[in-house]
């Protein structure tokens, strides 16, 4: 392996986070290169074992993802040619990617091209169930094992586990194409991949089941996930809008409970506590989300989250904007307010 830019001697804590952003990009090039969600699970799977036992030994590679694709696709490959069955569709398969894809693939010397928009869309298509969505996501995306997504949603991991095969099976039975949508389809389907992110999120900070109100590490994955999206989206606003209303949330995660965890009403929050330098972030997306014509519901409700977090306190409160805000998010989306629906995510959802 190349010295250079590698970290000798990696503590494990820098190899899971290697891991945890790379499992990822690694699962979605070998979706698009075998179009098997079951085989690159399997092959990425093994390939990560095999980094665990080099990496914290010879330091992380300069290039992790396309060090863990030259294995997990050597282990794919010798998995087909013994497989009978499926030899044949190895070598039509293997024509296509040769055909389509612009340069190899995996090289150690090369970078893994990001693939993960493919990923979202397909995890996100409006032919599986809304639950199924999440959990794929998070177990595609995130890079969760099923035990760990089940932890996350607190039911058993049997319960999980079939809701993620589920949700496969329903891929490779309909057939769900591992692309990204055109861009006429664009607007149709990014909806639904939002949604799915801010489920996540939502489940965050108004947990469903369990004796927690928040979930700060289902949040903070869903913060991560929309990072992902708008550098694979840089130009949509509203996932600009979505990052935005997340972070200005996230930035008062510290005031919301009290010492036993009960929520703490947002006139009684201590706002020295808030992070500001993540509500500065947050405002700059929300000026993304709102410029440059008209305004999604996520960048809506940004701007409600940031005319809360610029106050110095709730007198101070903008109220007749925010109620100006309230109407137009209701007219962008009506009949979609909840408990934990779009018009209750700033202030009174989540205190």
């Amino acid at each position: 392996m190349d010295d250079a830019g590698a970290t000798r001697g990696a503590p494990l804590a820098a190899v899971e986070a290697v891991f945890r952003e790379e499992h990822g990009r690694l699962l979605a090039a070998l979706v698009r290169r075998f179009g098997d969600l079951d085989l690159a699970e399997e092959v990425a799977s093994d390939a990560i074992e095999a980094a665990v036992a080099r990496w914290p030994v010879d330091g992380v590679p300069p290039k992790p993802g396309a060090w863990l694709m030259t294995p997990a696709r050597r282990r794919a490959v010798d998995r087909l040619r013994r497989d009978r069955a499926h030899a044949a569709r190895l070598a039509l398969l293997q024509v296509e990617a040769d055909r389509t894809e612009a340069g190899p693939i995996g090289d150690v010397e090369g970078d893994l091209p990001d693939e993960r928009l493919r990923m979202f869309f397909t995890c996100a298509h409006p032919a599986l169930p809304a639950e199924d969505r999440v959990a794929l996501t998070l177990r595609c995306l995130a890079g969760l094992t099923t035990p760990e997504v089940a932890r996350a949603f607190l039911v058993p991991v049997e319960t999980m586990a079939k809701r993620i095969t589920r949700a496969k099976k329903k891929i490779r039975e309909a057939r769900i194409p591992f692309r990204v949508p055109t861009a006429s389809e664009v607007p149709e389907r990014l909806p639904g991949v939002l949604q799915v992110v801010y489920s996540v999120f939502t489940e965050g900070y108004a947990a469903s089941s369990g004796p927690r109100v928040q979930r700060l590490d289902l949040a903070e994955e869903a913060i991560r996930l929309a990072r992902i999206l708008r550098r694979l989206l840089p130009a949509e606003r509203e996932v600009s809008g979505l990052l935005g209303l997340m972070l200005l949330i996230h930035a008062r995660r510290d005031s919301r409970t009290g010492p036993d965890g009960a929520v703490v009403p947002l006139e009684d929050q201590d706002r020295g506590r808030w992070d500001r330098p993540m509500i500065d972030e947050g405002r700059r997306l929300v000026e993304v989300a709102l410029t440059g014509g008209p305004a999604g519901p996520y960048g809506v409700q940004a701007a409600i989250a940031a005319l809360h977090a610029e106050a110095p306190d709730l007198a101070s409160t903008d109220w007749p904007q925010i109620v100006a805000l309230y109407e137009v998010v209701l007219a962008l989306t009506p009949g979609t307010i909840s408990p934990n629906g779009y018009t209750c995510t700033s202030d009174c959802a989540f205190g």
